[in-house]
């Protein structure tokens, strides 16, 4: 159990709300794109998963929550490097190749960058903090 609220928790909690998110704008980009490709899925179902556990482990330290929030946000930090290719990979597909208006107007290039860095910070927060 908790005793008051140490950075550990604190990250915790913000962990959980950037995941909540997170989710909810990949949900939506994904949904716009009706889902052509199953890759698009991993993060939809992911992310809440790790939002959720971070949330959990703020109200209730639990060997068993840190152990599932590394391997989530470990195989989610692997597959949004994967993501990040797949996203660089549609805005060249697009009319005129890749440049600054498609980068614009196609699938963004930072949004699986920064579910990667947030998956690597849930991780590091388990182990370090």
């Amino acid at each position: 159990m908790w005793s008051g609220w140490p950075l550990e928790r604190v990250l915790y909690l913000l962990l959980g709300i950037l995941f909540a998110g997170v989710f909810v704008q990949v949900t939506l980009y994904h949904m716009r794109q009706n889902f052509r490709h199953p890759s698009m899925w991993l993060p939809v179902i992911a992310t809440p998963v790790v939002g959720a556990t971070c949330l959990l482990l703020a109200g209730w330290n639990a060997p068993v929550l840190k152990t599932l929030l590394a391997w989530t946000a470990g195989v989610t930090a692997v597959a949004s490097v994967y993501g990040t290719y797949l996203h660089g990979v549609g805005v060249g597909n697009r009319v005129g190749g890749f440049n600054v208006n498609n980068a614009m107007v196609g699938p963004p290039i930072m949004l699986p960058v920064l579910l990667g860095a947030l998956s690597v910070l849930a991780w590091l927060v388990v182990y370090i903090a």
